[in-house]
């Protein structure tokens, strides 16, 4: 008998120094995670201690945050939004060319594939909303010592944007990390990989084409189709040890 929960997704407001940000669909936990890692990507903070106050009221449906006079919301709100691709509909910021100009990663930790698809597996027994539901994201880093923190999300750049601020809460350096997913690498989550370091981002399906240009220009290896005993090297692989396309 079918009896599966369904998965959750609620709209939340972003308000910064009191100005409204974005309205965007998420599931209901590890909320201040997600608000750091989403603010990180977009350039708005450079670590979690320039938050000086965050208040989050799931009831209403609204996250404040206080940075103090870090950052002028006036300007920042001229830019242009762009809507992400995919499930649970994103906004970045960010422009195709702001990506391009980012930071290439220099350092970066070199793994091999069979370790790609025995996280993976991993990954997937921490994902409790998943198991309940059947219709969940994860993504997870995977630090130095083999340690993971997973996140769940109805949407796959939420997830992504949660587990990067819970490893900057931690104070996880991106260099030491690998990051997984169970959702499609587009472009925009391919920018938060590189913006926040990490040299290797591995998925359970695909990744897109200007993800994959992207990636080769900010020396980022990304992997798809990691699942069973496949995993495909879409780039380079200078950080990984075997690039064997399976």
């Amino acid at each position: 008998m079918f009896n599966k929960m369904c998965p959750e997704e609620y709209p939340i407001n972003l308000y910064i120094n009191s100005r409204n940000l974005l309205t965007i669909q998420l599931t209901e936990v590890d909320l201040e995670d997600w608000a750091i890692g989403y603010m990180y990507a977009e350039g708005i903070i450079e670590s979690p201690e320039e938050v000086k106050k965050m208040n989050i009221d799931p009831y209403r449906g609204n996250i404040h945050v206080d940075l103090g006079n870090s950052i002028d919301m006036d300007v920042f709100l001229q830019k242009k939004q762009t809507i992400t691709a995919g499930c649970g509909r994103g906004v970045t910021f960010r422009s195709l060319k702001e990506m391009g100009n980012f930071k290439k990663v220099q350092e970066a930790r070199s793994i091999s594939t069979t370790f790609l698809r025995e996280k993976m597996r991993d990954m997937y027994k921490k994902t409790p909303l998943y198991h309940q539901t059947g219709g969940m994201h994860a993504a997870c880093i995977i630090d130095q010592n083999g340690e993971m923190i997973v996140r769940e999300d109805i949407g796959r750049h939420n997830a992504v944007d949660k587990v990067i601020g819970a490893a900057l809460k931690k104070g996880l350096q991106g260099k030491d990390c690998v990051i997984m997913t169970t959702g499609r690498i587009s472009m925009e989550m391919c920018s938060k990989v590189a913006r926040y370091g990490i040299g290797v981002a591995a998925s359970r399906t695909a990744s897109t084409n200007l993800a994959v240009a992207l990636a080769k220009e900010l020396n980022v290896d990304l992997v798809g189709y990691v699942r069973g005993q496949s995993a495909f090297v879409y780039t380079d692989g200078k950080h990984i040890l075997k690039a064997v396309n399976e």
